[in-house]
């Protein structure tokens, strides 16, 4: 028997189908590790192709071009980032700023971590609260079409 609490078949019952089709929308910053490194490679070009995100990787993380090319149609597909066609490649540009990005996490981190209690955030962090301190609110974005199709090595 699976340790998983949820029964085989359970994946397609009405209340999950409905759950999955009704949840379009992705925190902004729900990224894994790699994700996260394309995005900080991408922020300071403002635009970039799959190879040249994966050359700036390469010194500190160095993948596969075809590992890059699926991890940003992922993040197209969530919406983080736009894609449009150039020629045979696609030119990939962020939907939101690095410094828009901090201030998601950030209020990612309070919400989930501190109940939206910035005051408990601040003395998590030993610094005394203040009006002067903002805290943003949890951002989120709808997930890009699913028309795009992906590009391929076979596009290079």
């Amino acid at each position: 028997m699976s340790a998983n609490p949820v029964s085989a078949g359970a994946e397609n019952s009405p209340n999950l189908v409905a759950a999955k089709a009704a949840s379009p929308r992705h925190a902004l910053l729900d990224l894994a590790p790699l994700e996260l490194d394309c995005m900080n490679t991408l922020w300071p070009m403002g635009e970039g192709t799959v190879r040249e995100i994966r050359d700036g990787l390469a010194v500190r993380r160095p993948r596969a071009y075809t590992t890059i090319m699926t991890i940003m149609d992922r993040l197209a597909r969530k919406g983080v980032v736009e894609r449009r066609k150039v020629s045979r490649a696609y030119v990939y540009r962020p939907n939101l700023s690095a410094e828009q990005a901090r201030e998601q996490a950030l209020g990612q981190v309070v919400e989930n971590f501190f109940g939206g209690s910035r005051e408990a955030a601040l003395a998590q962090l030993g610094i005394a609260p203040s009006a002067a301190v903002p805290v943003p609110a949890v951002m989120t974005i709808t997930a890009a079409s699913a028309t795009d199709s992906p590009e391929t090595a076979e596009d290079f």
